[in-house]
């Protein structure tokens, strides 16, 4: 479908990431432009950034130029550091415009996430489509727009210098703990780590995957994952939620091997077929089930652990906050599961919700959480509580701890009294006194897991690089020694 309109021009004031100088449409004329509008709270956004990737690979050298627009849906979104460090984590190497005001997502008459945009080297709306599945479609136009006589002999000179993160972890993701061992997804590192804990520190046994992205059986050395989140100790066993390859990993400590049991590194669209998955963000194992946190699909889905046949267990693949039976609430972008036993407890991250699941009933309920655009950080009772885009969870002692990780908080969720109170959280200020008290210890930074441990919990710190040790009121850096 051919559009008419001209580009709209961007705002002088917008701050831009991972290039040296504002980008115009002025100074693009001639250039294929490919407007990516998004914002990396967003699953389906999440998966687009593949076939981007691919196009720009593609089409390197030629007259085409790709720009993310980062136009926020949580008030978390808009701080420019905290997309900054989404662009370092999913390794987005082209420039992003940060449409604070959404007033590039309004001058193109966007209303969902993502949404790309294609502008003719005449300056004009070539293409605009929402939604995944676009690389075909995508790479046509921009093959068709090439032919243009109009189109320069030569790309402007865009100069990409995405700080890249070094350290011993690289954005944690979900971390797991049984009978003094810890389990750690360090994601960005592609690679799981398996420690012995004792105190605040964490002694490694085993480093499992090359570090290298990917998605490969065998070894502990040879085996490699894509981003992986879940984690879930077994017996001489751990399950991988291996994220980006849209698959469940299975670790055999006994045999030193990785073994892909569900998953086929293709992304499902939907009900469980042709044993393909879509975005598995944690893992938990119980009764010889295994639980999985199916983000990509809005659902939560389950496997039996000795025939490996997959099952939708809640939700109906559409996005919203329906309670009711299993099988036709609706869920929104499932992050984390926990349970007592009696519940599965899980943590609904586009409606800010905790929600769960009654294992005899198949009853879903929703504990605290109001819909896809109410949030924020608030206590009190479950019906005055707000969350922000929180991404795990836990279970101990009749209480609920969430990594509430847009809040930079851990909230702690009393079942018996129905309050929810802020255990860990971080002052809006960043202003440290002498005299105060604010600077004593690294706030956190959008942690994604949090694991009860009697008098204690760990926190993956996620954007801090960080296991943290919260005891006592006090938090402290878990030592990782190799």
């Amino acid at each position: 479908m051919l559009f008419s309109s001209a580009a709209a021009e961007f705002p002088a004031a917008s701050e831009w990431l991972n290039i040296d100088r504002p980008l115009s449409m002025k100074a693009l004329e001639g250039h294929i432009v490919v407007l990516d509008f998004w914002t990396y709270c967003c699953i389906n956004c999440i998966h687009m950034l593949p076939d981007i990737k691919m196009l720009e690979e593609d089409y390197a050298g030629r007259p085409v130029v790709f720009i993310g627009v980062h136009s926020a849906k949580f008030e978390n979104e808009n701080d420019v550091n905290n997309i900054r460090s989404a662009v370092q984590r999913y390794e987005i190497a082209h420039p992003v415009v940060v449409d604070r005001d959404h007033r590039i997502w309004n001058a193109y008459k966007v209303t969902a996430w993502p949404t790309i945009v294609i502008i003719g080297p005449d300056g004009k709306i070539a293409y605009k489509r929402s939604g995944e599945g676009q690389l075909q479609d995508i790479d046509a136009m921009i093959t068709a727009l090439l032919k243009r006589k109009d189109v320069v002999g030569e790309k402007i000179p865009i100069a990409i210098a995405p700080k890249v993160t070094k350290g011993v972890l690289s954005f944690p993701g979900k971390i797991d703990y049984r009978d003094g061992v810890l389990a750690i997804a360090d994601s960005n590192h592609h690679r799981i780590l398996v420690a012995e804990l004792a105190g605040a520190t964490a002694k490694v046994i085993h480093e499992i995957g090359s570090t290298t992205e990917g998605m490969m059986d065998g070894s502990f050395a040879n085996a490699m994952f894509s981003r992986p989140q879940g984690v879930a100790i077994g017996k001489d066993c751990i399950y991988v939620a291996d994220t980006e390859n849209h698959a469940i990993r299975l670790i055999d400590l006994k045999t030193k091997a990785v073994e892909t049991v569900a998953g086929t590194g293709e992304q499902s669209k939907g009900e469980p077929r042709k044993g393909k998955l879509n975005s598995p963000w944690d893992v938990l194992f119980r009764d010889g089930k295994l639980y999985i946190a199916m983000a990509g699909s809005h659902q939560i889905w389950e496997m039996d652990a000795g025939t490996r046949r997959l099952a939708a267990y809640a939700g109906t693949s559409a996005e919203n906050i329906i309670d009711g039976p299993r099988h036709s609430a609706f869920l929104a972008q499932p992050s984390g599961l926990a349970t007592d036993g009696e519940f599965l407890y899980f943590v609904d991250s586009e409606v800010s919700a905790l929600r769960r699941v009654r294992f005899s009933s198949g009853a879903v309920e929703t504990l605290i959480g109001k819909g896809l655009f109410v949030f924020g950080h608030a206590d009190g009772t479950f019906g005055n509580a707000l969350l922000q885009h929180p991404l795990g969870v836990d279970y101990a002692n009749a209480k609920v701890y969430v990594a509430d990780t847009y809040n930079h908080a851990i909230r702690e969720v009393d079942l018996k009294n129905r309050t929810v109170s802020t255990l860990i959280g971080r002052k809006p200020s960043n202003v440290c006194t002498v005299a105060g008290s604010e600077c004593d210890s690294l706030p956190l930074y959008e942690p994604n897991d949090v694991v009860a441990l009697g008098d204690a919990l760990l926190i993956a710190d996620t954007n801090n690089h960080l296991i943290r040790l919260f005891r006592d009121g006090t938090l402290t850096d878990v030592e990782i020694v190799f």
